[in-house]
């Protein structure tokens, strides 16, 4: 007798096991979450819908989705029951403050001007300096004589500029 087929069968029903036993460990936490709903949570239902929980029946859920917006939902169509911080970071866009010491963008340009004589100098400096971006006209020769070819340029486009371009009333002559 062959002990491979064994031996196959045995690793299937061993593999069969172990995935329904993960299936009904997770169906267990979910019907235990929502047996915990209780009013004033806020909830998240499996369409992703955000609301806070009015009130609790034994199969269904009464949930507040906004002012006089009452909706009635199925206790399985609830997806998650969220923490009261996450819950307003979400809906209100209330977040918790967790750096105090972070730096505050100022709602007008008022603050952003400096006052400091010192940084006012310091400005004044960088503004007297040329800036090089270090690029480098490739007509520009060794010698630098940069100023003709600047001049046959300009009036390369104001010969163009002078040459207006024919205006036509949209019919054509090919019918």
């Amino acid at each position: 007798m062959n002990s491979l087929p064994l031996l196959v069968f045995i690793v299937l029903i061993a593999a069969m096991f172990l995935m329904t036993r993960s299936t009904r460990k997770r169906q267990q936490q979910a019907t235990q979450m929502r047996n915990e709903i209780q009013p004033g949570n806020g909830v998240r239902t499996i369409g992703g819908m955000y609301a806070t929980v009015k009130e609790v029946n034994e199969d269904t859920v009464l949930l507040d989705a906004g002012p006089g917006v009452d909706l009635l939902f199925a206790k399985n169509a609830i997806g998650a029951i969220l923490t009261d911080d996450e819950y307003n970071r979400i809906v209100h866009g209330v977040e918790h403050d967790l750096k105090s010491d972070a730096d505050v963008v100022p709602d007008d340009a008022s603050s952003l001007t400096e006052t400091d004589d010192e940084s006012a100098d310091a400005a004044a400096a960088s503004d007297d300096k040329a800036v090089d971006l270090g690029k480098k006209d490739a007509a520009q020769d060794e010698t630098g004589d940069k100023a003709e070819d600047e001049t046959e340029e300009a009036a390369t486009v104001d010969a163009k500029a002078d040459e207006e371009p024919k205006k036509t009333d949209g019919d054509s002559d090919a019918k």
